[in-house]
C-alpha cells in the first residue's frame, strides 16, 4: 500500500511540474471553469436575494388577514366593518393606543427606474398608524414620519435607490394628487423597503376605493396564539376571509419566483458546464499524449496503472478547483450586495433586493468546479492507463 502510495505521489508530481509546458490549454480550463461558476452563483444568488427580502423580517407572530380565496393583497378586498372585527378577535396584541393592527390598501404606482428611465410598478402601501408597532424592524433614516389626514409619504431605502424622483423633499403627482417625500426608512432589509407608505385615510379616496381595504396585519400576543386568533375570524359567520401567518404568506409568494429563477441556473450551469468539460478533456488528452512515451516508461520501470489514472484526475481536478476558486471569488467581490430589482408576479410590482452570494453557494459552485474537473480528466486518466507500454514507447 505505502509503495502504491509513493508511486501515486511521484508520477502527480511530474504531472504537475509540466503544467507550465502546457500553460495556454491549462488557462483555457481554468477560465472556462471559473465562467462557469461566477455565472452559476450569480443568478442563484438573485434567488436567494429575493427571498432574503420577502421572508427575512416575516414573523411568525405577525398575521395577514385577506378575503378568503385571495393569494395575495391586490387580489383581495375588506369591508371597515370586517376589519374592525378582526381587530377585535382573540390573540391580537393590546397597546396604549389599542389593538395592534392595521388595515391596509395596496395599489401600484408609475415611477421610472434610476438606471434605464423606464416606468415600473411601485408599491404604495396606504397604512395605519399601528403599522409601525406591526412592523417593528421599519425605522426613519431620513426626514419623519407622515402625518395623517396629509398627502405626505416614507419611502423605503432600497425604493428611494432604485428609482427616481424618490429623494427626500420630493414632490410626486399620482392620479389628481400630489404627494411629498418626507421621509426615508429602512426595514432590516426586508420587503418593506421595496414600498412607499403613506396615510390610509388619505388613499382611499384619492384611488377612489371608498371605504375598503384590502388586508389587516395584525401583531399577535404570541405565535401560539394564530390558532386562536384564525379559528375565531373563520369561524365567524359574518366574515368570509383567509388568516395567514406573515412567514407563511411570503414563504408562498417568494416560492414561484425562486424556484422559476433557480430552474434557469440550473438550466444555464449544465450549458456552459458541458462546454467547460469538454474544454477539460481537451486539455487533458492533449496533456495525456503530450507525455505517452514518459507514462508507458513509467510503467515499463513497474508503475502501476492506477497510480497514472489518480495523477490524471488529480491535474484535472486541480486546475478546475482553481477555476472554481477564480470564479467564486470573482462572484462574491462582484455580485455581492448588488442591489436591482426585478417583477414580484404575485402583486406585479417592483421588488428591490440585493444579491446574497452565499457561503452555501460558494460551496455549490466550487462542488460543481470538482464535478466538471473529475468528468473532465476521467475518459483522457482511462486512455492513459490503457495504452499500451510497447506501442507507446515506439512513438516519437
Amino acid at each position: 500500500m505505502l509503495n502504491w502510495l509513493s508511486q501515486v505521489v511521484a508520477v502527480t508530481l511530474v504531472n504537475l511540474r509540466t503544467i507550465p509546458q502546457r500553460l495556454g490549454a491549462s488557462l483555457a480550463t481554468i477560465v472556462g471553469v471559473a465562467g462557469v461558476v461566477v455565472v452559476s452563483i450569480a443568478v442563484f444568488s438573485i434567488a436567494e436575494g429575493v427571498r432574503r427580502a420577502m421572508t427575512s423580517t416575516a414573523a411568525a407572530d405577525t398575521a395577514i388577514v385577506l378575503r378568503s380565496g385571495s393569494d395575495s393583497e391586490m387580489m383581495s378586498g375588506l369591508r371597515r366593518e370586517d376589519t374592525r372585527t378582526i381587530t377585535d378577535a382573540a390573540g391580537v396584541r393590546r397597546g396604549p393606543s389599542g389593538p395592534v393592527a392595521s388595515s391596509e390598501l395596496y395599489v401600484v404606482v408609475d415611477i421610472p427606474k434610476r438606471s434605464t428611465g423606464t416606468d415600473a410598478n411601485v408599491p404604495l402601501r396606504g397604512v395605519q398608524p399601528a403599522a409601525f408597532e406591526v412592523r417593528e424592524e421599519v425605522k426613519i433614516e431620513e426626514g419623519r414620519r407622515f402625518e395623517p389626514g396629509r398627502n405626505e409619504v416614507i419611502v423605503g431605502r432600497s425604493a428611494a435607490a432604485s428609482f427616481a424622483g424618490l429623494d427626500l423633499g420630493a414632490k410626486l403627482r399620482w392620479g389628481e394628487s400630489e404627494w411629498t417625500v418626507v421621509g426615508i426608512f429602512s426595514a432590516a432589509g426586508g420587503l418593506a423597503e421595496s414600498e412607499i407608505w403613506c396615510d390610509v385615510g388619505v388613499l382611499q379616496p384619492a384611488y377612489r376605493r371608498g371605504d375598503s381595504f384590502q388586508a389587516v396585519y395584525a401583531k399577535l400576543e404570541s405565535p401560539e396564539s394564530f390558532t386562536a386568533f384564525k379559528d375565531a375570524l373563520t369561524s365567524n359567520p359574518s366574515l368570509d376571509v383567509k388568516v395567514l401567518q406573515e412567514s407563511e404568506y411570503y414563504e408562498a409568494q417568494s416560492r414561484a419566483l425562486t424556484g422559476l429563477i433557480r430552474i434557469l441556473g440550473a438550466v444555464i450551469t449544465v450549458l456552459m458546464g458541458a462546454g467547460a468539460i469538454f474544454g477539460a478533456l481537451n486539455t487533458m488528452y492533449a496533456a495525456v499524449a503530450a507525455r505517452t512515451r514518459e507514462i508507458a516508461t513509467l510503467r515499463a520501470i513497474g508503475f502501476r496503472s492506477g497510480p497514472v489514472v489518480i495523477s490524471v484526475l488529480v491535474e484535472s481536478l486541480l486546475l478546475a478547483l482553481a477555476g472554481g476558486v477564480v470564479g467564486a471569488a470573482i462572484a462574491y467581490f462582484g455580485f455581492n450586495g448588488f442591489q436591482t430589482s426585478t417583477m414580484n408576479w404575485a402583486t406585479f410590482s417592483q421588488l428591490s433586493f440585493s444579491f446574497a452570494v452565499t457561503p452555501a453557494l460558494i460551496a455549490v459552485g466550487l462542488g460543481c468546479a470538482v464535478g466538471m474537473g473529475l468528468l473532465g480528466g476521467l475518459f483522457p486518466a482511462w486512455r492513459a492507463a490503457r495504452i499500451p507500454v510497447a506501442t507507446a514507447l515506439r512513438e516519437l
